[in-house]
């Protein structure tokens, strides 16, 4: 596997890469890889000839007073995940190799920016987009791998592939869960035994939601009482937000006929863990 730190590295070895391969499949992630972030790489394998992978902690989406500093670095173990995995490239530069001192150009998805986490961590997705976009823009893949786990994220690179005439296809693989339903997450790691016991009500409520939905109750206030019941259970879990919206637009839907993205975000111990489920149309 080779190792690019620099913009112009990764670039070379694209070159080389491209000369041998076909297809390229990118797989974008912030490191402390899970099974999560393997299952990404396992699709690209399936999908493309050649396969990069990126480890960037990215400091344009995280706002004030959010765990930037803390978020869990865990790189050497990575590198040889990925490696074992039949990764080609991986990309892991420094903060100012992709965003230098002046950077002043950044990517807007108006609108659908600003709903669900957008709305409870103002700028994260224009940090999301502006760093993706720029990934896209060194090493133009063919195909770009993202979890189901960041439902708001795929919906908003989705629009801004759309709207920026990107050749690329996002796929969206499905969410890797624990036994028991959490799913799986790098904050995962910030929760005590305690915190994990809790942090399950996520994917019980979401399920319940999944459960009445599949006796035809299609509303979507009573499929969010359904869930918010179950939460309530767990008076440690504080509700970020909890709604039913479209999918593609994240827009609040009134009921889910058409199918709909059940999302749901929480406070759990020191940890903000997000979770969702999509439902078919009826």
């Amino acid at each position: 596997m080779i190792l690019a730190r620099t913009i112009a590295e990764a670039r070379s070895a694209l070159t080389d890469l491209r000369r041998e391969h076909g297809c390229l499949g990118l797989v974008p992630t912030m490191g402390a890889l899970h099974a999560g972030h393997l299952s990404l790489v396992r699709a690209a394998r399936t999908h493309c000839d050649a396969v990069a992978a990126t480890i960037f902690v990215n400091p344009l989406q995280f706002g004030p007073g959010e765990d930037f500093a803390r978020y869990p670095r865990t790189f050497d173990a990575d590198r040889a995940l990925l490696e074992a995995e039949g990764v080609d490239l991986l990309f892991a530069p420094d903060a100012a190799e992709v965003t230098p001192p002046g950077t002043s150009t950044y990517v807007e998805v108006e609108g659908i920016q600003d709903r669900l986490d957008g709305a409870s961590r103002p700028g994260h997705f224009r940090g999301v987009a502006t760093i993706v976009a720029k990934l896209f823009h060194i090493f133009e893949p063919e195909h770009a791998f993202f979890g189901q786990k960041d439902a708001a994220q795929v919906a908003i690179l989705r629009r801004m592939v759309r709207d920026l005439n990107f050749p690329v296809q996002v796929v969206v693989c499905p969410i890797v869960r624990e036994p028991d339903g959490l799913a799986m997450s790098s904050r995962n790691r910030y929760l005590s035994q305690e915190d994990r016991g809790h942090a399950v009500v996520l994917s019980r409520a979401l399920r319940r939601v999944e459960e009445q939905a599949a006796t035809g109750i299609l509303g979507a206030t009573a499929l969010l009482e359904a869930g918010r019941a179950v939460l309530a259970a767990e008076t440690a879990v504080r509700v970020d937000y909890f709604s039913i919206v479209d999918p593609d637009t994240l827009e609040d839907r009134p009921d889910v006929r058409e199918g709909a993205l059940v999302a749901l975000a929480a406070f759990v111990g020191p940890a903000r863990l997000i979770d969702n489920v999509l439902l078919p149309p009826r």
